[in-house]
């Protein structure tokens, strides 16, 4: 597996302040050796319950990587898609509903309180937890900088600002750029895309009424287009019915940009990133360079994950303080 140089930051070297372009994003110094004195173990004691976890269940580091972008999407990286369902928070809003595997941030928790209580905040084990899922996914290491803080605040309503599966490029844009992230950010994060899983509700638009004259999307491959209306029909009743993203579900590579050069995305979302010159120029280098995704998708994943706007530790994940 890969590791990339991260001499990213201005110095000093172990500080980072990624300034947002717009108000509606949060700064956060993020310091690479946070927990050095404070909790050691606390990277590695993560680590073991996400590679636990993922032995169990292969869907979790899919669930881990999604979870953690939702959270910075919406007010930060705070930790307040962890709180628990109230039925007006995060988890609660219809993109979050199918949000699974809490349980490995809870048992993270459990574990690294055990260590050092009252020290590393849940907004940093999620960030901690999702690198974990793309490395042992067969995907690059990274080191994480540290130092963000708990959210207290967690809206439902608030989760219609998160990019829809349905979006064009122009809204993608919009979506990424008003939390300080490039179009470069979006064709590198839309690649992790290349683990998980996806209910029909998702991309049923692509396959069923498609327009007034076309019943599908004609940028779907035909074959590809049929096998998804074979497992989501018209009618379709079966409630996990879905397709997986990518070809090789469970590992992290560049599969995603090479099917979606071939027309076999999933999302309108994803063949959106064909439609523009600049965003298809990227998938055809990340389509043709696994080492090029790797490296920017690294450096697109720092970059996101400072954005935060929390303010405590808190003592439970599921519960503020």
């Amino acid at each position: 597996m890969p590791t990339f140089p991260l001499n990213l930051f201005h110095q000093p070297s172990n500080i980072t302040q990624w300034q947002p372009r717009t108000p509606t994003c949060f700064t956060l110094f993020s310091v690479v050796n946070y927990y050095d004195q404070t909790c050691p173990n606390a990277e590695s004691t993560i680590t073991s319950v996400v590679k636990k976890a993922m032995l169990n269940d292969p869907t979790v580091p899919a669930a881990l990587l999604r979870m953690h972008f939702h959270d910075c999407f919406i007010r930060g990286c705070d930790g307040s898609v962890l709180l628990n369902s109230t039925g007006k928070n995060k988890k609660d809003g219809p993109p979050n509903i199918s949000l699974h595997a809490f349980y490995v941030i809870d048992n993270a928790k459990k574990a690294v309180e055990a260590l050092c209580p009252k020290t590393v905040s849940c907004a940093d084990i999620l960030a901690l937890a999702a690198r974990d899922a793309v490395t042992l996914s067969g995907g690059p290491t990274w080191v994480v900088p540290k130092g963000r803080k708990d959210g207290r605040v967690s809206k439902a309503t608030e989760t219609r600002q998160l990019p829809a599966p349905t979006f064009n490029i122009s809204q993608l844009q919009q979506s990424f750029a008003q939390r300080g992230l490039s179009l470069d950010d979006l064709v590198a994060l839309s690649g992790g895309h290349t683990l998980g899983f996806s209910h029909c509700s998702s991309f049923q638009n692509r396959i069923h009424n498609f327009n007034s004259k076309q019943s599908v999307d004609p940028t779907l491959e035909s074959s590809f287009a049929a096998s998804l209306k074979s497992v989501c029909p018209a009618k379709n009743t079966a409630k996990n019915a879905g397709a997986n993203l990518d070809s090789t579900p469970t590992t992290f590579d560049n599969r995603y940009y090479k099917l979606l050069l071939q027309g076999k995305s999933i999302f309108s979302s994803d063949q959106s990133l064909v439609t523009s010159a600049k965003t298809k120029a990227l998938v055809s280098k990340f389509a043709s360079s696994q080492q090029e995704f790797q490296k920017a998708f690294v450096k697109s994943m720092i970059k996101m994950s400072s954005i935060n706007g929390g303010q405590e530790v808190r003592l439970d994940c599921r519960a503020v303080n």
